[in-house]
Parts: structure tokens; C-alpha cells; sequence
């Protein structure tokens, strides 16, 4: 896939192996990608084809002792690769943020939405408690989330799997991230839900400019949102395109296999009346 200077993030010759007992083991190489300011990049393959390593490099996430991390990986020109961790944490949540499959992972049990959202506001923010629940509300009432104010009281068993799912987009996205990863943010959904979230990642990428990283093993969701693709099969990128070559000229067997096997979602990208 082509990189070019509009690219907000991006990866280049990233090369990640774990230590074993055996030796090193290869788990991604030769990765090579950009997504452009306000683009969905869509990266496609099964279980243990890599994607989800590829996306906790870029957040720095693994424990360097037992992984190797080689390569670059730049947002706006900085590189992330190697940064400590106090600096790496200054920039997930605010700069990049990320959204994972199973929201109930996100948040603590023992606290509720509110308190959660304001400490991540206040902690990438100079903002008053005041001012950061402020902000919560607008964001959350920006993405028709109902009653905002009843649901920063909750804690998160009170709510749906589908209802905690937006209330962590709304988190993820309230300090206007350049880059947003979002890991399966759909697999534990039913597919009502499944549109519901799509069709918020869209929203925040419409209105507020965000590029966004979607991983996902279903190439149903990928059809309906990305502008271009990535397809990995055992820790390498061995097909990558927009959306249209991909669905419509696919060179790669292992592509053809995905695409034969894809179910269809019927989501529209055109503007929407969002109804709860």
C-alpha cells in the first residue's frame, strides 16, 4: 500500500517477534501502511493472522521484555516506536485512541461511567471537574447517546453490551484523536448493535475528520465502511487495495476464500436519521 506525506500514521518494515523458550518467534514482518487524515483503513484476516500484534505495536502495548518491536512507526511525523512509557501514555487516549471488541473490558466495575469519563478527560486536559463532565455530556449527546446525565451515574453492569460499546467510542472519541484503532469493535454485538456502532465510527469520522484503523476478521464490515484494505494471513500483508479492488478484483487466493465466505450488513454511508 502506498504511504505518501498526507499519511497522518504511518508503519513501515514493522517486524514483531516474541521470545521463547525455542529461540525468537516471528509473529508480523514487513508491514508497510499510511491512513490519511479523515480515511477508514480496514485490515482483514483470521484469528492469528497478526492484526491485532500489528495494532498493539502501534499503541505500544506489549511488554518489551519478552518482544521484539522493529521498524517505524511515525503519527504526524513523530516516531512512537521506542518512546518510554510514560510519553506513550500521554499520547494513547488523546492522540490515538483505542476502542477494543468487548466493552465491559474497558471500564472498572466498582466506578461509574461518569467518574471514568472525567478522569480520562482530566488526565490528557487541563479541564475542572465541571468542565470535564461537561464535555462528557456534549460528546455523549453529539452521538445520541440518550440522557447523558442519567448515564454518567451508572456503573457499567447497568448497561447493554451495544450501550457500553457507544458510551466507549464517546470516551474514545471526545478529545478529537487523529487516530482512532478500533479492534473488532463489533464480533460481541448482535447486529443490530453491529450497525448502531458502525454507523457512529462513521459519524465521528464524517464530522470530525478522525482516521481511523478498523481490524476486523469479517470482510462484511470491512465492505461497508473502509476506503482501503489490508489483507493479512500469517503475520504478513499479502493483498492490500481500496475498498473497490478488493471486492471487485481480488488477486490473492486467501481473499477470494474471505470473500467468498462474507456476510452482508446493508449499511449505507450516505447521511442518516439515527433513531434509538
Amino acid at each position: 500500500m502506498e504511504q505518501n506525506d498526507q499519511s497522518i500514521l504511518q508503519v513501515r518494515n514493522l517486524h514483531v517477534e516474541v521470545k521463547t523458550k525455542e529461540g525468537l518467534s516471528t509473529l508480523v514482518q514487513d508491514i508497510n501502511f499510511g491512513i490519511e487524515k479523515g480515511k477508514i483503513l480496514g485490515i482483514v484476516g483470521e484469528s492469528g493472522s497478526g492484526k491485532t500484534v500489528t495494532s498493539m505495536s502501534i499503541l505500544q502495548l506489549h511488554d518489551k521484555k519478552s518482544m521484539n518491536i522493529s521498524g517505524s512507526i511515525t503519527l504526524h511525523g513523530r516516531e512512537l516506536n521506542g518512546l518510554d512509557s510514560k510519553e506513550m501514555r500521554s499520547i494513547r487516549g488523546k492522540d490515538i485512541a483505542f476502542i477494543m471488541q468487548n466493552p465491559m473490558n474497558a471500564f472498572t466495575p466498582v466506578f461509574t461511567i461518569g467518574h471514568q469519563f472525567v478522569e480520562t478527560i482530566k488526565s490528557h486536559s487541563s479541564l475542572t471537574n465541571k468542565e470535564a463532565k461537561e464535555l462528557a455530556i456534549n460528546v455523549m449527546r453529539s452521538v445520541n447517546l440518550p440522557e447523558p446525565d442519567k448515564l454518567l451515574k451508572k456503573y457499567p453492569f447497568q448497561l447493554s453490551g451495544g450501550m457500553l460499546q457507544r458510551v466507549m467510542i464517546a470516551m474514545a472519541a471526545c478529545l478529537n484523536p487523529s487516530v482512532i484503532i478500533a479492534d473488532e469493535p463489533t464480533t460481541a454485538l448482535d447486529p443490530y448493535n453491529q450497525l448502531s456502532v458502525l454507523r457512529l465510527l462513521d459519524k465521528i469520522r464524517r464530522e470530525y475528520g478522525t482516521s481511523i484503523l478498523l481490524i476486523s476478521h469479517d470482510l462484511g464490515v470491512i465492505a461497508e465502511m473502509a476506503d482501503e484494505v489490508i489483507v493479512m494471513q500469517q503475520g504478513r500483508i499479502i493483498e492490500a487495495a481500496n475498498v473497490f479492488g478488493i471486492f471487485d478484483n481480488p488477486q490473492h487466493d486467501y481473499t477470494k476464500k474471505l470473500l467468498r465466505t462474507r456476510p452482508s450488513l446493508y449499511f449505507q454511508k450516505q447521511p442518516y436519521t439515527y433513531k434509538l
